[in-house]
């Protein structure tokens, strides 16, 4: 059998984003698997109650109704070569600082890529469309027990 692998100096053509060539072969990473481990280390952060907005929330009750979770959720990512971007979507929990909770998100969605991915984080943009207040889950509760 001959062998048809390339060195790295020797590759022609484009590689996909998350792709990187060796000598001893290539690696792809997805960005569906960057999305998850950008949702998982936003959700550690203290304050961060859910990701996603209306509709994805909505959609990941009925997930989590089924036993099923979707770590991407109210996560935008863009995949370059060496690079990238991401969005993130939160609600926070309150009374909070909203620029602290971020700021934190930012941190860790940073920390989190470079270190388990190996590619360096250009921007991380965080949208908080919703506060989560305490009485929330009160009221939640008390509708449930009425019926």
């Amino acid at each position: 059998m001959a062998n048809t692998s390339a060195s790295p100096a020797s590759v022609t053509g484009t590689t996909l984003p998350g792709t990187t060539q060796t000598a001893d072969g290539k690696t792809v990473i997805n960005d569906a698997v960057v999305a998850k481990i950008v949702g998982i280390a936003a959700r550690e952060v203290p304050g961060v109650f859910a990701l996603g907005g209306g509709a994805a929330r909505a959609i990941g009750a009925i997930r989590d109704a089924i036993n099923s979770k979707d770590m991407a959720q109210g996560i935008s990512v863009e995949v370059g070569e060496t690079q990238v971007a991401v969005d993130v979507t939160i609600v926070a929990e309150y009374p909070i600082a909203l620029q602290d909770v971020a700021a934190k998100v930012r941190a860790s969605v940073i920390s989190a890529v470079e270190t388990l991915v190996g590619m360096e984080v250009t921007e991380v943009n965080v949208t908080i469309n919703d506060v989560h207040l305490p009485t929330d889950d009160a009221a939640e509760q008390a509708e449930a027990r009425v019926q």
